[in-house]
């Protein structure tokens, strides 16, 4: 599994803003564990996993959990996490601004 520089930089402002509202680093930093963890799940089941997202970039996948969706793709034999997002944000404009795929 490779998570790409914009999973790196969402998974720590992630664990930023759970640090900010309970003002628990373990907290945080477990929370951000979590979505770690089903990334390397994902990675490691066969086959193709989560949903087609090709109206954001051809050959995208997402998956939620815990309210944040996991988007990710098939790249040959490797599994690479592109980002992870909060359900509720603009998703469209994230991929089309700040995503070149």
């Amino acid at each position: 599994m490779i998570l790409l520089t914009p999973a790196v930089r969402e998974l720590a402002a992630i664990a930023a803003y759970v640090m900010q509202r309970s003002q628990d680093a373990a907290m945080a930093e477990a929370f951000a564990a979590d979505l770690v963890m089903k990334c390397e799940y994902l990675a490691s089941l066969p086959g193709l996993m989560g949903r087609p997202r090709p109206e954001l970039a051809a050959g995208l996948r997402s998956f939620v959990h815990r309210g944040y969706v996991i988007f990710f793709r098939y790249i040959d034999d490797r599994f690479e996490v592109v980002t992870v997002l909060e359900g509720h944000r603009d998703i469209d404009g994230h991929f089309s601004e700040e995503l070149p795929l």
